[in-house]
């Protein structure tokens, strides 16, 4: 029995690959570090107007520059602000106020399960409409794996509102001296919280980024 090859179609494949994990964890890293911050002045510090006006300001910017993140990897991508384009970020950024303020109306711990599938339905949309901005393919694929890609994003924001709700721990490491300094780290739950959102993040993203680049 004889194999046939076809010179490149490997090297293509890795590209794709390469390609796909190095933008889902561009991302990824976006997610966090927007709603990470936006997490912190809203949730974790005390909450002021100002600070709610920031943390949407944060939100908005990582959300455009997500949906640039795909739109260049996906697409030829010439203008990043359009109105669909800054609509479908607009759509991502009101997503997390809707899921926080449903948490907090229902109360610990029945709203982290209500706020959750509410945050996934919204996010699915939001992923959804960000492929159909770009004119990429449709199919019952695209459906699933939006949905897939908007509930791992939900669990990892659970698992963080959980981690500043239901749980009350500090850790402190061992003095280290630096000449006449001496330096303390503290880990709190929330902060491991955003690791793990981090995580999910970028395994939704990676679902995504490897559907739209399939040939």
């Amino acid at each position: 029995m004889s194999v046939i090859r076809q010179p490149g179609r490997f090297s293509r494949h890795t590209r794709r690959r390469l390609v796909g994990v190095t933008a889902a964890g561009g991302a990824a890293t976006l997610d966090t570090a927007a709603v990470g911050l936006w997490f912190t002045l809203i949730v974790v510090e005390s909450r002021t107007p100002s600070t709610a006006l920031a943390g949407l300001g944060i939100l908005f910017c990582g959300a455009l520059l997500r949906t640039g993140v795909f739109g260049a990897t996906t697409t030829s991508m010439y203008a990043l602000l359009t109105p669909r384009r800054i609509g479908v970020a607009l759509l991502f950024v009101a997503a997390w106020p809707t899921w926080l303020l449903v948490a907090e109306r229902i109360g610990n711990p029945e709203g982290l399960l209500v706020a959750g599938p509410v945050l996934a339905g919204v996010v699915a949309v939001q992923i959804h409409l960000e492929r159909r901005v770009f004119r990429l393919p449709e199919s019952r694929r695209c459906r699933v794996t939006s949905l897939l890609s908007g509930a791992l994003i939900a669990a990892g924001a659970t698992t963080l509102l959980a981690s500043a709700w239901l749980t009350n721990w500090t850790v402190l490491t061992e003095p280290l001296m630096f000449g006449a300094t001496t330096v303390v780290f503290r880990i709190e739950a929330y902060q491991l919280g955003f690791l793990v959102f981090g995580a999910f993040a970028f395994l939704a993203h990676q679902r995504r980024f490897q559907l739209a680049l399939e040939p």
